[in-house]
């Protein structure tokens, strides 16, 4: 089928580079989106100064000179903390003034219920204020999470109740947060609760989960991207942390070293080709 789609890069495999390298870097293998990634462990260590007006600004004309634009954006916290509603307001802000239409983020441990439910409450308020979604993802570290499978999206979204709060599922997560449960099948459930998603591949060995280009993996991507492109209006991103792996216990370590930047454009490269293939579309 033919529709408008964007598919977003996330950041997340340039860990230890500069934005306005990474956004060029982009531009050279055609991408035309950016899902920029702060993740606590996922990517180098940061606090909220990196979120301020000024550094928008900057990230925005990097953006500009580049020709990338941004849709989603990755900033995830346990939103039942007790600050969760200041740092991630924060967070939302710096996003929307990239452009972003979707900040992602994961929900919370199955402790912090009733306090995730009150911030969530505060946090769409001010979501709809901006003109922003808040898609909520599924973890990979095996922990116990409100959000573990897409079994648990319909009451959790219920119970949150508003209407910019959707899915933002990563069936590359489920892969070793819940091995016993198949990927692909789990991806497909919960499709029409997402608000975006994010496509990534992995492969299991025998010292833990490692990121793998689109296609290489065993998590049935093929039939994500097929069921993605029935979907009109669904935007994706493709997500490979190629300087991150899980371990047998499905908790991440990143390498020491940045990965060279001629195996990130060949890894994305082809991923993005391989999701292409899958829609006939503007890539809008």
């Amino acid at each position: 089928m033919t529709t408008d789609r964007s598919i977003s890069i996330s950041a997340a495999p340039y860990d230890g580079y500069e934005a306005a390298r990474m956004l060029e870097s982009l531009a050279r293998i055609g991408a035309t989106h950016v899902e920029p990634a702060w993740i606590v462990g996922y990517t180098e260590p940061f606090d909220e100064s990196a979120f301020t007006p000024d550094k928008a600004t900057a990230y925005a004309g990097w953006m500009r000179d580049a020709g990338i634009a941004c849709r989603a954006f990755s900033s995830h916290i346990d939103l039942g903390r007790a600050d969760a509603v200041k740092v991630f307001k924060g967070r939302m802000d710096f996003a929307r003034r990239l452009g972003a239409e979707v900040i992602n983020t994961n929900a919370s441990g199955r402790g912090n219920e009733r306090r995730f439910l009150d911030n969530i409450a505060e946090l769409a308020r001010h979501a709809e204020a901006i003109g922003i979604a808040i898609g909520l993802e599924n973890p990979g570290d095996g922990s116990d999470n409100l959000l573990d499978t897409a079994a648990d999206g319909p009451a959790l979204l219920g119970a949150i109740g508003e209407r910019c709060v959707g899915l933002n599922y990563d069936a590359g997560n489920t892969a070793s947060h819940r091995p016993d449960v198949p990927a692909a099948d789990d991806a497909l459930i919960a499709m029409p609760l997402c608000v975006h998603t994010h496509v990534k591949d992995v492969r299991r060995t025998e010292d833990g989960w490692f990121f793998t280009a689109l296609g290489e993996g065993e998590v049935g991507v093929d039939r994500i991207l097929t069921a993605i492109a029935a979907q009109p209006g669904l935007h994706l991103s493709i997500e490979i942390p190629m300087r991150l792996h899980r371990g047998r216990d499905a908790k991440p370590g990143r390498d020491p070293y940045r990965v060279p930047l001629a195996d990130i454009e060949r890894v994305l490269g082809a991923s993005l080709r391989y999701a292409r293939g899958f829609f006939e579309t503007s890539y809008a």
